[in-house]
Formats: C-alpha cells, sequence, structure tokens
C-alpha cells in the first residue's frame, strides 16, 4: 500500500455501512477521515471533519487522503416512491431532491477530492439502478440501466456523470453496486422480518421460492476498500455479494434458526400474495418479496481477486446476535 492511501475520507461515515467501513479501515491499519454533518458520531479511531452540504465541500477535507469512499447520499425510502406516484409534479420535484445530493453532491465532493491530489474516488451506488427484478437470470455490470423509480435514475446518473469526470480529469473512478445490505445494525424491511419472527408472528412466505441477492455489511465493506485499493478497480462497476442467492422462505427459515425461534411460514402462493397486496395497497412492498432479483458478483472476484470474508450463515448469526443483545 502506498503512503498516500493510508488514509481514506469517508463520506457519511456515522451510516450503517459507514461505520462498518470505518471499522475495517481502522482494523487494517489505514487512518480514516469521517466528512459528517455537525453533531454526528462516527466509530472510534475516525478521524471527524464536519460538513454542512456536499457541495460546498472544499480540498482541506481530504488533506491527506489517497482515496474517498462516497456513501453519503439521499437514501430510498418507501415514503418517497408512494409520493412518486401521486402526481408527475410531486415525481419531479422528489426527483430533484434527490438529484441535488446523489448527483450534484456527489460531482461536488468528485471535484473537491480531485482538487486535493485524491487520486481514487469509489462511490456507492445501489443495483435498483439496473432494476427491482431480474431478467430470468442474475443481473451483471454490463447490464442496461432501467432504474425503477427517481432513487435509482439520481444513482444511475450519478455513474454516468462520474464516470465521465473521471475520464475528463484523470480522478480514478471505481463503482460499488450492492443488493440488499444487512448485518448488525440493520433497519428497515430485515430489520421487521427479524421483528416478526421473534414474535412469532405467522408470515405468508412459505411458498415463495423468490431468490434474492444479498451482501452483508462487513462483505460490503470488505469489498469497498478493495475497490478504493487495488489499481484494477479504477474506472470500473462492480456487484457485490455473499456468494449465494437464498429463496425468501429460505432466507427466513435461517433468520429463524439464528434468532432460536423458528419461523412461521404459512404456503400462500405468489399469486394470491399479489392479489392481496393490490387490495391493500402494498403492491411494491410484495412485489420485492415475489420477485427474483440476482446479482452476479463474479466480477470483482476475478478482476481484483476479492473474496467474501463472511458466508451467508456466517453475516445472519452475527445480525441475529445483535438482534437478541438489543432486545429488551
Amino acid at each position: 500500500m502506498s503512503d498516500a492511501a493510508r488514509r481514506i475520507a469517508v463520506t457519511g461515515a456515522n451510516g450503517f455501512v459507514g461505520r462498518a467501513v470505518s471499522r475495517a479501515l481502522l482494523a487494517r491499519g489505514i487512518a480514516a477521515t469521517g466528512l459528517v454533518r455537525r453533531g454526528a458520531q462516527c466509530e472510534p479511531g475516525v478521524d471527524v471533519h464536519a460538513i454542512d452540504e456536499l457541495d460546498a465541500l472544499t480540498p482541506d477535507a481530504f488533506e491527506g487522503c489517497g482515496a474517498v469512499i462516497h456513501l453519503a447520499a439521499r437514501v430510498h425510502m418507501m415514503s418517497d416512491a408512494a409520493a412518486q406516484k401521486k402526481s408527475a409534479s410531486r415525481a419531479d420535484v422528489l426527483l430533484d431532491a434527490y438529484r441535488a445530493i446523489n448527483v450534484d453532491g456527489t460531482l461536488a465532493a468528485a471535484d473537491a477530492a480531485r482538487r486535493a491530489g485524491v487520486a481514487r474516488f469509489v462511490l456507492m451506488s445501489s443495483i435498483k439502478v439496473l432494476g427491482e427484478r431480474d431478467p430470468g437470470r442474475p443481473f451483471t455490470e454490463d447490464d442496461a440501466r432501467h432504474p425503477p423509480d427517481a432513487y435509482g435514475v439520481s444513482k444511475a446518473e450519478a455513474e454516468v456523470r462520474l464516470l465521465e469526470f473521471g475520464s475528463r480529469t484523470g480522478l480514478q473512478i471505481a463503482i460499488v453496486r450492492p443488493p440488499l445490505v444487512y448485518g448488525p445494525g440493520v433497519r428497515a424491511n430485515f430489520l421487521a422480518m427479524m421483528n416478526a419472527i421473534a414474535r412469532g408472528m405467522p408470515l405468508p412466505l412459505g411458498a415463495i421460492d423468490a431468490r434474492r441477492s444479498l451482501v452483508s455489511v462487513d462483505n460490503l465493506a470488505s469489498a469497498t476498500i478493495e475497490c478504493a485499493l487495488n489499481p484494477a478497480a479504477a474506472g470500473r462497476i462492480f456487484h457485490v455479494t455473499d456468494g449465494y442467492d437464498p429463496s425468501v422462505t429460505e432466507l427466513a427459515r435461517k433468520l429463524g434458526e439464528h434468532l432460536g425461534k423458528p419461523a412461521r411460514l404459512v404456503p400462500v402462493p405468489a399469486g394470491l400474495l399479489r392479489g392481496l397486496a393490490r387490495v391493500a395497497g402494498k403492491t411494491a412492498q410484495v412485489d420485492r418479496l415475489t420477485g427474483s432479483l440476482r446479482v452476479d458478483s463474479q466480477r470483482i472476484r476475478e478482476s481484483l481477486g476479492w473474496q467474501a470474508p463472511q458466508s451467508l450463515d456466517d453475516g445472519l448469526a452475527a445480525t441475529a446476535a445483535w438482534f437478541r443483545i438489543r432486545q429488551p
């Protein structure tokens, strides 16, 4: 590792993924500069640099850094997706809000990093730039972008414009696209599923054979750091997964095993489940459960020699252990 790579800046270092990346950097003896909003808490050992907005970043924020891992973003929220469907005007406003941070803010951060002499800029994107359901086979990095919503559109635009910026200026760009990320500290739907299983609630997932790619937050941190350091990552896009795609039913059962609470799965046919979802206004949520979203992560293994340090079972076990500890 070069001396310049012994410090890496992490935007959004206080978040779920940012904390995992920070821990992994420090464990490898790499100093971490956390670029976060004022008052945000980072992992112990991170050198915090408070910022107000991404577009106000100046080169001094990246002093001494050989690379940047850009995690700061406006993230996808279900309420945003619902708002997008209500009217064209609200959808436009929502897209503008995503673009302001995920596109304009990203480019501003990249430009400030370039002016500071940073060599590598790694963008955390999302598999949503390709879609919410695979085309009958795992998505590859060469598939065309078909983002389904404002968040996905903003991430897709950020990828394209950032790669163009790198080609024009010489800043080395690497892009990481994770599917569903889980691990200790997870929130949203994954946490809701664990809560339901732990409480013994029946779940209508016993007949869902759709397969979903996952990546543990520790595997994602490891792969992202590899993209920041490996010369072969420059100018490329990489998908990152645990390497095994469980069905929704299998995932629920595995979680139940690790939680010590066998999942109560009711075998409701996927077609019936989708019909009930339409009546209840939950179509989007159920579509995610009943449709496959598999991701091919062969490129990062073959091109960079990266191997996931954690298996799916190990990742689920760690997540379940965290969940049990946090319960009253």
